[in-house]
């Protein structure tokens, strides 16, 4: 956990120093903002804690500017409300107030180290993926975590990290689809001043900042393929040219890589450097779909209830037994980050002594289940479908089914194909057969029936 605690150290910062340190903490002192600027562009930092007095606001700017992400906590005189507002609209995410709080500095550095984010899972789908990675956490393999946008790929790399043997040293990640093409190359390997219109100074980037860590390269698949080359030199020679810069830099880190596409398709399309992606998959974990996972969903909506329920000062409300069917029963097409998203939703809604399903509703305000009577009317429906089908056979079910989707193409044999999920010879067997016994198939362009 690195921290650069930015103002004088004189009296009551000093003793926040101390609380750090015993926590801890690598803590670096910095008198200025320049000064902290100038050691975030050489070793990076986890956390920023400046003294209310400092010039925040044009602080956060430079650090937006130079694109550089790490939180802010201002620190200033418990009894000092004005600057405490003016600290938060200045950008910062949290106020500590001063003298300190050991227990307050604590849960700073805990939440900021931990990154707010636990991994949480209890089904045995996500049990099997847990033990192959803590199996091969301590090795030096690199790692390729592949699984749907927000299914928790990245709390699986920071799981992995926190078991290896890198474990005290930085983690440090990276989202390949956040970041502008033309800045992704300064972004990984930094650069040198002047190496281009707003390069002021000289900065690292992350493959320094994690030097004797981790890197996470989230959704890798989303790089550029001219980078690609680059990267895979990285890799593979452990050194990176910074930007600008005239001698290659020694870097020791262990890569992993998160992808929600089959990065073998990729390949296959020619958008992604198969000795890149085999560079990457020495060890490859499948993170399933939460509705893969049944399991975890009780168990994560019972640890985001409780998180949240702490984070904004309310009562721990358990989840009712309605609720809990109604979120087994969701698909979750967002996953773990829509879940929680919700159960965050229905934590502040929720009103008496348990989070009933009126809680529990989506970003528009709708309920996240079904009216009783809808459900009703959708089970009698396919028990209506289902009896219909009864006495005939498999043969004139196969016969309706192509035909019906045929005319629903107006005779497209290819996209009928498609859909059937055959190929379009076989279709055509089909039809050849189909128009010897005498039936009428639709011709392209029309259905079978279209001038009747």
């Amino acid at each position: 956990m690195r921290l650069i605690i930015v103002g004088s150290l004189k009296g009551q910062l000093s003793a926040a120093a101390k609380i750090a340190v015993e926590r801890g903490a690598n803590v670096t002192h910095a008198e200025s903002t320049d000064q902290a600027l100038a050691v975030l562009r050489a070793k990076g930092a986890d956390l920023l804690m400046v003294d209310v007095a400092m010039p925040l606001k044009a602080l956060v700017e430079s650090l937006e500017s130079e694109r550089i992400r790490v939180p802010v906590c201002a620190c200033g005189t418990g009894t000092d409300a004005r600057a405490a507002v003016a600290a938060i609209q200045a950008g910062a995410k949290e106020y500590i107030p001063l003298p300190p709080d050991p227990d307050l500095i604590a849960a700073v550095l805990e939440a900021v180290s931990a990154d707010a984010r636990a991994f949480v899972y209890r089904d045995a789908a996500t049990e099997r993926v847990v033990k192959l990675a803590e199996q091969i956490a301590r090795s030096e393999a690199s790692v390729l975590i592949t699984g749907e946008s927000g299914s928790g790929k990245e709390v699986l790399a920071r799981h992995v990290h926190a078991r290896s043997n890198r474990k005290d040293k930085p983690f440090v990640s990276v989202n390949c689809a956040a970041i502008p093409e033309n800045l992704i190359e300064s972004e990984l390997f930094g650069h040198e001043k002047g190496a281009f219109t707003g390069a002021l100074a000289r900065r690292i980037g992350k493959f320094e900042e994690a030097n004797g860590g981790t890197l996470l390269l989230d959704e890798i698949s989303e790089m550029d393929v001219r980078l690609q080359a680059k990267l895979l030199r990285a890799i593979q020679e452990r050194v990176i040219d910074r930007v600008g810069g005239s001698k290659p830099v020694p870097v020791d880190i262990r890569i992993i890589a998160t992808s929600n596409r089959n990065l073998a398709e990729e390949v296959k399309r020619g958008t992604f450097r198969e000795d890149l992606f085999y560079r990457l998959n020495v060890v490859h974990l499948r993170l399933p779909a939460l509705r893969e996972r049944p399991a975890d969903i009780l168990a994560l909506a019972e640890h985001f209830a409780r998180k949240y329920a702490e984070v904004n000062g309310l009562p721990v409300r358990p989840l009712a037994m309605e609720t809990r069917r109604a979120l087994v029963a969701n698909p979750w097409r967002g996953n773990v980050r829509e879940l929680e998203n919700t159960v965050h939703r229905a934590v502040l809604l929720a009103t008496g002594p348990e989070i009933m399903p009126e809680a529990i509703m989506t970003p528009e305000g709708e309920s996240l289940t079904a009216p009783a009577d809808a459900v009703t009317r959708v089970v009698q429906t396919a028990e209506a479908m289902t009896r219909s089908l009864v006495g005939r056979t498999v043969a004139d079910v196969e016969r309706d089914l192509i035909l019906d989707t045929l005319d629903h193409c107006l005779g497209n044999r290819t996209h009928a194909a498609k859909i059937l999920g055959i190929s379009i010879r076989t279709l055509r067997n089909k039809l050849n057969e189909y128009a010897s016994a005498g039936i009428a198939v639709a011709a392209p362009g029309e259905a079978r029936f279209a001038g009747a």
